[in-house]
């Protein structure tokens, strides 16, 4: 079984004896209803799933279920013998987004306290939006992201004394040994293969087959451009294109997104667009990074609506596009590949799993810098450039930028190939793996 981070949250939710039901949103197969399964049954004897697709397709027992009274009356017909009491039983709520209403449904069901809850959904961010009444106060909702490159390394029998030390050595900002650090780069471009979707690590790990694996990653890209066919006609359409190019801004020198180039018409702009960008991003299944006109903390205060990067939420999937089988543009680091979006990628798809909001600062005549983000102990915004190949210590974007004292930067990150662990200034250079480390000692801490 895969570590998953989210496991212990969940367990210690579960256990807390709070009256907020625990709602577990994120894109599909990044591995909801398996975590929530596999700890439901630990905990609780008596465990009852239910899956709201499969009843929408089927006996729809839930779809005019507006009362707590008729909810248990429904329930009971699938698993009435199992209905004892709070600290004995589980409900688990699969794919609630089939059913809107049960969102509402919730504040009544925490109210009533009979039973304990559990709730997941792959278009949560979605469905909440378009809720009328949604049940504030009642829920705790967060969200899960494909494994991170620390579950990558576990589940490829990385120890957790190793990972320590590594993290020990970011802390003191001290150079790894040269056998580490080979084998966490070895690894991460690996990880740049693979990504963190479940069904393609545990295909990765059970046969070592690429072919295989780029199966399961098109076709879950496939499942996430679908799910866009809830809606009709030209929403639709746009949804689809704009998730389709996604690559393609990834491998253009600005990386951001073109709104004139999602339907190839002059004159349109981003305003055109926002109920679709908003779609992409709620339902998980892209990564958003928002332009900033002013980098000091906090950064939303200054984040631009009309300026943004996508990114694909699982960098598996945009390996698989860019080099499909051929595996040795990645893992041999060849000269003549530019590996940029890999890199920035799957730093995104860190950030984000860490609970960062992504912004990026790009100005005509200063440059651009490829993330901004928060430090809540410093009080300061922290610039990261990401390099893929040897020049990494040459950023003149980044230096002018950490001179500036209008923003007042304390230190700034470039993250690359290089094993070397130094300090020029406010710049820290650290091996790219290091990203796993941001955040994790406590929210919003770097150190």
């Amino acid at each position: 079984m895969l570590f998953r981070k989210i496991e212990a949250l969940i367990e210690t939710h579960l256990k807390s004896g709070s009256e907020k039901i625990l709602l577990v949103d994120g894109a599909r197969q990044v591995g909801k209803t398996y975590i929530i399964r596999h700890v439901g049954r630990k905990l609780f004897p008596n465990f009852i799933e239910l899956n709201m697709i499969e009843d929408s397709l089927g006996g729809r027992l839930f779809s005019q279920t507006k009362t707590v009274s008729d909810f248990y009356l429904q329930v009971s017909m699938l698993a009435g013998n199992k209905m004892q009491q709070k600290d004995n039983t589980l409900i688990f709520i699969d794919e609630i987004q089939a059913y809107p209403h049960l969102l509402t449904l919730l504040k009544f069901l925490s109210q009533d306290g009979r039973f304990t809850y559990i709730a997941s959904g792959s278009l949560l961010g979605v469905t909440l939006s378009e809720t009328s009444s949604i049940p504030m106060g009642s829920i705790r909702k967060v969200r899960m992201f494909p494994l991170d490159f620390e579950e990558f390394l576990y589940a490829n029998g990385t120890g957790k004394l190793a990972v320590s030390v590594l993290r020990e050595k970011f802390e003191r900002l001290e150079t790894p040994d040269a056998g580490a650090h080979e084998h966490m780069m070895d690894l991460f471009r690996k990880y740049l293969l693979v990504g963190g979707l479940p069904d393609a690590v545990n295909s990765f790990l059970e046969t070592s087959n690429i072919y295989s694996v780029r199966e399961i990653q098109a076709e879950i890209h496939d499942y996430y451009a679908a799910d866009a066919s809830k809606y009709d006609g030209e929403r639709k359409l746009k949804i689809r294109r704009i998730y389709d190019l996604i690559p393609s801004y990834m491998e253009n020198r600005k990386k951001r997104v073109v709104a004139q180039s999602i339907e190839n018409k002059r004159g349109k702009t981003f305003g055109n667009y926002q109920d679709e960008f908003e779609y992409l991003i709620s339902s998980g299944i892209a990564l958003n990074v928002q332009a900033i006109s002013n980098p000091v903390f906090p950064l939303i205060e200054s984040a631009g609506k009309n300026l943004l990067k996508l990114y694909l939420n699982d960098v598996g999937i945009l390996s698989g596009i860019l080099y499909g089988n051929n595996i040795r543009a990645v893992l041999d680091d060849l000269k003549s590949v530019n590996l940029g979006s890999l890199y920035e990628s799957a730093v995104a798809q860190e950030l984000a799993a860490h609970g960062y909001r992504l912004f990026y600062y790009d100005n005509r005549s200063k440059g651009e810098v490829d993330y901004l983000i928060d430090d809540y102990d410093s009080l300061s915004a922290v610039p990261i450039k990401v390099k893929s190949g040897k020049d990494y210590t040459v950023h003149s974007a980044l230096t002018a930028f950490v001179k500036n004292e209008d923003y007042h930067i304390r230190k700034a990150f470039v993250l690359s190939n290089s094993r070397t662990v130094s300090q020029k200034g406010k710049i820290i250079y650290l091996p790219v793996y290091n990203i796993m480390f941001f955040g994790n000692s406590s929210p919003g801490s770097l150190f």
